[in-house]
């Protein structure tokens, strides 16, 4: 399969260096490789400036892996203790027959965090506006893209019929293509997008995760040989998350964008508190981080749409949620 060998691949490379797990300042440091930094990801950073980590006896070390493929290649040769991606990595993993696949313990989004971006202002926007458009999608293969065609597809859309799906251009190269006059809609997250609109650019007609439904979107998983040896730590980790989601959800939009700040000094607080809240619109972020099976079956089906998917994986071996349990059942 060629997901299985762009991640073992991918392995054979060095990822940025990171120092070992261990004792600083007594707390453990635990090293998480996420799929890239974003807003739409902002609980995770809230239990770090919140302090929940560290009250668990935890600290983090981020490394930004730049594409699920990266991460899972960092958590299977060991560079990190946790991946933070999609499930779909570890699902390919499961597929490719890996005696140690990654395990699942906790979602954080169940949401696709993208919104439609039209050049023209609609209103009263429908999907099957979109017949005879071309649509900057993102990379072909990657969840944003084929959740996206998912969507399509339910309202009678399919690409090279009746719409096209621009997938040649790089996902951190969207917006500037866009504005140089490619295609007549594109994807966007946020900041970007609410900024591309306050800038007179462009205008938000849809939220592609409102349209899609629940999906596992970003989870955090790591080996079971890991897991095994860092229980008490693993617990310590999802107890920390589920109080920063509660925290996301309901604190102040102002308040939650004052603690994310340091973390995206390049965003403008403004625009942080409009992301906050776009993600709230959306139930963007896992009231229960347990992954359940009807929505581990909805990722398959997305990525079983758009050709991806070979086989089913099996959700029992691929997935524990003891620990999301046992996090909402102590901090009840």
């Amino acid at each position: 399969m060629k997901k299985t060998i762009a991640i073992t691949g991918a392995a054979l490379f060095a990822l940025l260096p990171l120092s070992a797990c261990g004792e600083d300042d007594g707390l453990k440091t635990l090293k998480i490789n996420e799929v890239t930094h974003s807003v739409f990801y902002a609980p995770l950073y809230l239990a770090d400036e919140l302090g929940y980590f560290a009250e668990e006896g935890l600290k983090i070390e981020l490394t930004n892996g730049g594409g699920a493929d990266n991460v899972m290649a960092s958590v299977l040769s060991g560079d990190s203790d946790i991946g933070f991606c999609g499930p779909e990595a570890a699902l390919y993993v499961q597929l490719g027959g890996s005696s140690d696949v990654p395990v699942v313990f906790g979602q954080l989004t169940q949401k696709d965090g993208s919104f439609l971006v039209s050049r023209k202002e609609e209103p009263d926007f429908k999907w099957e506006d979109l017949s005879g458009k071309e649509i900057l999608a993102g990379r072909k293969g990657g969840v944003p893209a084929m959740t996206f065609e998912y969507v399509l597809n339910n309202h009678n859309l399919t690409n090279g019929s009746n719409v096209t799906l621009n997938f040649d251009v790089a996902f951190n190269l969207m917006t500037g293509a866009f504005e140089a006059g490619t295609a007549d809609y594109c994807t966007m997250f946020e900041p970007t997008a609410s900024e591309y609109q306050a800038a007179g650019k462009g205008y938000i007609v849809a939220s592609v995760g409102e349209a899609s439904g629940a999906i596992p979107y970003t989870c955090f998983m790591a080996k079971q040989s890991w897991i095994g040896k860092n229980e008490e730590s693993v617990k310590g980790f999802m107890r920390a998350m589920v109080k920063a989601i509660k925290y996301a959800q309901t604190e102040k939009a102002e308040e939650v964008a004052t603690h994310l700040y340091k973390q995206f000094p390049s965003t403008s607080y403004n625009s942080l508190i409009v992301s906050v809240n776009s993600y709230r619109g959306i139930d963007a972020w896992a009231s229960d981080m347990v992954l359940t099976e009807d929505s581990f079956n909805r990722l398959q089906d997305v990525i079983a749409n758009a050709g991806e998917l070979p086989s089913r994986g099996d959700y029992a071996k691929l997935v524990n949620n003891e620990y999301a349990k046992e996090a909402y059942a102590q901090l009840k």
